[in-house]
């Protein structure tokens, strides 16, 4: 940014066609960093969440940190995330074949953001 375009050796219409394409470029940009401020913010109101949660009397030895369900031993069992290492249930986690192991929605949200926009977090 802050480079000027020089647009004397184009006609009038490719100038404008020129002018529409960054102008729209910008407004994509403005949008795309909005919904990274949103998703940023709802990182942050999770974890938040999650902490205050955690600090209840074995809450989360009982109860998925992310959504609050009981665990059951055979319908609803309680997994670990590898990044918290949260206890969440089968609903708010994904396998990671990489990493053999579970990750929380919330961890997983952050992996995919992070490598992209480091400045997020």
């Amino acid at each position: 940014m802050g480079r000027k375009l020089d647009l004397t050796g184009l006609t009038d219409v490719e100038a404008e066609h020129v002018m529409q394409v960054v102008q729209r470029d910008m407004e994509l940009r403005k949008t795309e960093e909005t919904r990274l401020n949103e998703m940023k913010k709802a990182l942050v109101e999770e974890g938040s969440r999650s902490v205050l949660l955690s600090r209840q009397h074995r809450f989360n030895e009982r109860c998925c940190i992310r959504c609050c369900s009981p665990f059951t031993f055979l319908l609803n069992p309680k997994r670990s995330c590898l990044d918290c290492c949260y206890n969440v249930c089968k609903g708010c986690c994904t396998y990671s074949k990489k990493d053999k192991g579970w990750l929380c929605s919330a961890c997983q949200k952050t992996r995919s953001v992070l490598p992209r926009y480091p400045e997020l977090l």
